[in-house]
């Protein structure tokens, strides 16, 4: 796991080449120090401006020779690799059939990486691979760069030109340092911010620069004579999730559930089983759930000696899942630590936000996931987790609820919609959540569950329903000064592979865009700020392929989710340890801006502020404020919305 970066500034002279090129990217590689702080490595071309710095995390190879950039045997290609290929050593083996034995200089899977693409070239070489990953690898005979991601969307890279020349790297910091970065804010990607809490792919939050797409690769050939930005052709998908979607419609799973289940055995098995391949010490998170469990279940048969674990809790029990955690680690008999973090430890964390994330990002759950990342870290340098597991098999409550939920309030006449929409807009919804709790309800973020029905009271079609949904902010084009919303793919239903109901559509959407852009860019950002290495077994693209092949029935069934994750996970722990309600990985936002960081949120959100800054139109922000604090409706997320990009804009 690893970080980089590079530049293309072609008709430089070789002096310029030479000195300047380098010392850019030695800062820029400075600024990914984090990524990897075993190793270092810069590389330029001075035939054609080019030049990469990596920062290495060894995790494969940790001898010299898994040093990056990394040249292949015949001179010709030169990489620099971020992630892990799980089946490299079968590739070696490919290979090795194909082409007679080879002399590898060493067991890394960015020499693999390399000779396969000297074999098979860049595409042929993507579609062999298994693994999570993000690389740039330069043809010296051609003059090309090629960027390329994995299939999920594990792994970042951002690209784009800057004042005449191209730069890329794994994190929008390394970008920023170089003395020609503009940089200006993209007020249209600022308004689907505050719709997603987090910037949608292609996009960045800065003009001219963008986030390749999972499961693309991108040709630049550099020629001076048109080495520009509107000649930059579009990125290839080289794997589509729509066209898996469409492949396991046309030739569904006929089998019974038992034989789903064996067949997931296997497949998730053998997804473990890869990624357990480590030169560095591993363990896995563990939350208690279904997602981790099955995960650290299959490491745990695997291993020969108890599997590192770990866990974070809070001190406020609606958030904590500690004691879930615990009881599983027991049963399994991992080495389990635990972490108990008080209120004053997360809310510490928040003004180092922006620098860990380089954009707006304000799922909550980020700050669990960075002290856990951290905790982890002091004990491995690898960690394995579920991530995956609710967009493949229906784990949200807006799968189970949403298609429901739909039908039902729209079978009432029209008017009495409208008069109910009328009636919960008024409604202290806080007040109502308090009283409940009061009676005894134990259900998580009631407050958000109902605010969400009445979201579905006003909404005008089905198709609308998912983004209805997921959005924080409804109209918030009309809430940024000078900003017109860009669509996305929950936008333009008619771009969607079809589907027989809308809860299948609904988790097609999360896996397509939540899970790459909210998802993984939370763990990946957390996860390397402490220079640890996360892996996701159940994001194997076979694993993925499977679940699409599989009807709605085996996923979701008597009103749960996750049905055949859950009929494997029970052959190796009790239902009793698992079955319990969804609670998410989150913290007491509402609390905190209520209490101890209200002062510093009355600062950020100052009317002078907002309108010296000159981003957003004031009065809706206090309206949602003012809101919040009277108890009128759990704006909290909209608010921790804008206080994160707050935070962010102070750091630029």
């Amino acid at each position: 796991m690893c970080g980089f970066a590079g530049v293309i500034e072609p008709g430089s002279s070789v002096s310029q080449t030479l000195v300047g090129i380098a010392e850019d990217l030695e800062r820029m590689s400075a600024q990914l120090h984090h990524r990897g702080p075993d190793d270092g490595g810069i590389w330029v071309d001075r035939s054609a401006g080019y030049g990469v710095c990596h920062r290495r995390l060894a995790v494969q190879d940790l001898s010299r020779a898994g040093h990056q950039p990394m040249r292949s045997h015949s001179g010709r290609y030169v990489m620099a690799f971020n992630g892990e290929i799980y089946n490299h050593l079968s590739i070696r083996d490919e290979l090795e059939e194909e082409r007679g034995k080879i002399d590898w200089h060493s067991h890394s899977d960015t020499e693999t990486l390399l000779e396969a693409i000297t074999a098979w070239g860049v595409s042929g070489t993507l579609k062999r691979v298994i693994g999570m990953f993000a690389f740039a690898v330069w043809d010296t005979q051609e003059q090309r760069l090629t960027l390329a991601r994995d299939r999920m969307g594990e792994k970042p890279l951002y690209y784009g030109f800057q004042d005449g020349l191209f730069l890329f790297g794994s994190e929008l910091k390394a970008l920023r340092v170089h003395p020609r970065w503009q940089g200006r804010i993209n007020r249209d990607v600022l308004s689907l911010y505050l719709r997603y809490n987090c910037v949608p792919s292609p996009h960045s939050i800065y003009e001219g620069i963008f986030k390749l797409p999972q499961g693309s690769y991108l040709e630049l050939p550099v020629r001076a004579s048109s080495f520009r930005d509107e000649t930059l052709s579009a990125p290839t998908r080289y794997w589509s999730l729509a066209r898996v979607v469409e492949r396991g419609g046309r030739s569904p799973f006929c089998g019974s559930s038992d034989e789903a289940k064996e067949r997931l055995a296997l497949l998730l098995g053998d997804a473990v089983r890869q990624q357990l391949i480590s030169d560095a010490p591993l363990g896995a998170f563990l939350s208690g759930g279904v997602d981790s469990s099955m995960v650290v279940a299959l490491m745990q048969l695997r291993a020969s000696s108890p599997v590192n674990t770990f866990a974070i809790g809070f001190e406020e029990a609606d958030y904590d899942e500690a004691p879930f955690a615990a009881e599983v680690a027991r049963h399994l008999g991992t080495r389990h630590e635990t972490l108990y973090v008080s209120s004053r430890d997360a809310i510490d964390l928040i003004p180092e936000l922006p620098k860990i994330w380089d954009e707006p990002f304000s799922d909550a759950s980020q700050i669990p996931m960075v002290i856990l990342s951290r905790f982890a870290r002091q004990h491995v340098t690898v960690s394995l987790s579920g991530d995956g597991g609710d967009e493949l098999f229906g784990g949200y409550n807006r799968h189970i609820v949403g298609e429901r939920l739909w039908p039902l309030i729209h079978s009432l006449p029209e008017s009495l919609r409208k008069a109910l929409l009328k009636i919960t807009a008024r409604l202290p919804v806080g007040g109502i959540e308090a009283i409940l709790k009061g009676l005894g309800s134990r259900t998580p973020q009631l407050g958000e569950k109902l605010d969400k029905v009445r979201r579905v009271l006003g909404c005008a079609e089905a198709d609308l329903l998912y983004q209805q949904l997921v959005s924080a902010w409804l109209a918030p084009d009309e809430l940024v000064i000078g900003a017109e919303e860009l669509g996305t793919l929950a936008s333009y239903p008619s771009s969607w592979p079809r589907l027989p109901s809308y809860t299948e559509k609904m988790i097609y959407l999360d896996t397509e865009t939540y899970l790459p852009d909210d998802v993984l860019t939370k763990v990946d950002r957390s996860a390397m700020a402490a220079s640890l290495e996360t892996r996701a077994p159940m994001l194997d693209h076979r694993l993925v392929e499977f679940a699409w092949s599989l009807p709605l029935s085996m996923k979701i069934k008597a009103g749960k989710g996750k049905w055949l994750l859950r009929q494997l996970l029970h052959d190796y722990i009790p239902e009793a340890l698992i079955d319990r309600p969804k609670q998410g990985f989150s913290v007491p936002i509402d609390h905190w801006l209520r209490g101890p960081v209200r002062e510093w949120a009355e600062s950020m959100l100052s009317r002078e502020r907002l309108n010296s800054e000159g981003y957003f139109h004031a009065g809706k922000i206090h309206q949602a404020w003012h809101e919040f604090i009277e108890g009128r409706r759990p704006c909290h997320q909209r608010i921790w919305n804008i206080l994160m990009f707050q935070a962010w804009l102070e750091t630029q």
